[in-house]
């Protein structure tokens, strides 16, 4: 065992420790921890966002080096004093229940489209210019509703970066890239975003969310005429400090290599609308073993064995040429897994907070859920978010509008709940676990990328206009 491993480890058992010998009863008569937890327990969480923000810009070097601890530091800073006030038996339980619950199932998501979209190269003289990144930014959010938006962010990155590789301006293409193909896109069906995911695991119909194509297709339209303006600007000047695309004498046309992946991207998608079938079919999936109190349901396991067979077969089955061609490496999945699960662990008490207290905050209006699900979801983990306004939206007695398993929800209500947490994951880097990949996979091909606050000048400016006019065509 390494010295790292072994810090880790005693650090761990000292957690374990202090928060099992702190008294249990309290957690099993508190019922509902939420409606009592201090907000002070919300600064670890804070302090993790502020390190992600921050230390990139003033000890870059470090932080890569050194995030792992921070992650640890935050996070035993937020389970400690729980376990302390609340009972070790509730710090263990909701940790457990955050790493099985939705840690594992996100993380092996990522990382079996990270696998296998890194094994298919789209190849040929593909020059960037306005019209064709418009064109290819078009495409990956049209794709986004049907395998995901990590599966087309995943896809269609690097074929774009490879197209622009010869300009010099082009943080612009990545930061639209986020805004429309790692998060807009994905709100046609369950399979594009988790949070619509969870809506039809509650009784939403499948194909209900294409009803959400009218405020897509405006905020695409939106988005993409203020791209190719932005982006033209930029080509222009690129070519007047005499940069061009490389083209070899013999051009070459544009063919997909390990185009057979597709296969198992399908696999992956097939896993994912699989997990949330199987238990609406039989009860006995949502069943499975219970680790501290928490149960790991027969479905996610089977997600999770289904996710990483089509990563083992991709990576058996695609030649390593093919991921030399993608600049391929490991670097941006790991720094999405290490950062995240920090995120995850620490935003507990923002969440708990969320589930007790959300049908006091007074929503009454589809512009009020648009923005209040929008606004924290920039920040927080956007399925539990647009569950928990889904759950208050359902509970204030409707008796038309969609059927859901815990009541009528009004349509426009719904469409506004649904867009909220779908497009404004694109506010900030942690929104959406896709936005933070692409920025590295971005960085990795040496394009420096906006700061945590820079892209926010970028997402405020560009998006927060855009979420204006959607609501006052649509949810007002």
């Amino acid at each position: 065992m390494n010295k790292h491993a072994r810090k880790i480890l005693g650090i761990l058992l000292v957690f374990v420790t202090v928060i099992m010998s702190t008294q249990t009863v309290q957690a099993a008569e508190e019922k509902n921890i939420g409606e009592s937890l201090p907000l002070w327990l919300c600064i670890p969480f804070a302090g993790m966002l502020l390190c992600i923000a921050v230390m990139p810009l003033i000890k870059a070097e470090w932080w890569e080096k050194n995030r792992k601890w921070a992650v640890i530091m935050w996070s035993l800073l937020f389970l400690v004093p729980f376990g302390i006030m609340y009972g070790g038996g509730a710090a263990v339980e909701h940790l457990v229940e955050v790493i099985i619950g939705d840690y594992i199932t996100f993380i092996v998501l990522l990382f079996g489209l990270f696998c296998v979209a890194g094994n298919i190269s789209l190849e040929g003289d593909l020059q960037g210019n306005p019209a064709v990144n418009v064109v290819m930014l078009f495409i990956g959010t049209m794709l986004s509703s049907w395998i995901g938006t990590t599966g087309a962010s995943m896809l269609m990155i690097r074929p774009l970066i490879r197209a622009n590789k010869w300009r010099s301006r082009k943080v612009q293409i990545i930061v639209f890239f986020i805004f429309l193909v790692s998060n807009i896109g994905g709100c046609l069906t369950p399979v594009g975003d988790p949070p619509l995911l969870m809506g039809f695991t509650n009784g939403v119909g499948f194909f209900w969310s294409l009803k959400l194509l009218p405020v897509m297709l405006l905020n695409v339209i939106l988005l993409l005429t203020l791209f190719y303006i932005i982006d033209r600007r930029a080509y222009k000047k690129d070519l007047a400090d005499g940069l061009r695309p490389k083209f070899k004498r013999e051009k070459k046309k544009l063919r997909l290599v390990g185009a057979h992946n597709i296969i198992f991207l399908i696999m992956i998608v097939g896993a994912v609308i699989l997990s949330g079938v199987l238990p609406i079919i039989s009860s006995a999936f949502a069943k499975g073993p219970v680790i501290c109190g928490v149960t790991f349901s027969i479905a996610s396991m089977i997600e999770i064995a289904i996710i990483l067979l089509a990563a083992l077969l991709s990576f058996k089955t695609t030649k390593k040429e093919v991921r030399h061609n993608n600049h391929f490496t490991w670097d941006a999945i790991q720094e999405v897994a290490v950062l995240f699960i920090g995120i995850f662990i620490t935003m507990i008490p923002a969440l708990l907070i969320l589930k007790a207290r959300g049908a006091d905050l007074g929503l009454t209006h589809p512009w009020q859920y648009f923005w209040m699900t929008g606004a924290l979801s920039s920040f927080l983990d956007n399925t539990p978010t647009y569950l928990v306004f889904f759950t208050t939206a359902a509970s204030m007695g409707f008796t038309t509008g969609v059927s859901t398993v815990l009541g009528y929800i009004p349509k426009v209500m719904l469409m506004a709940i649904s867009c909220g947490a779908v497009f404004m994951g694109a506010n900030t880097y942690i929104g959406n676990a896709p936005n933070f990949m692409v920025c590295s996979i971005a960085e990795e091909n040496g394009i420096k990328m906006p700061s945590f606050f820079g892209y926010m000048v970028w997402s405020l400016s560009c998006l927060i206009p855009v979420f204006l006019i959607d609501m006052l065509i649509f949810f007002i």
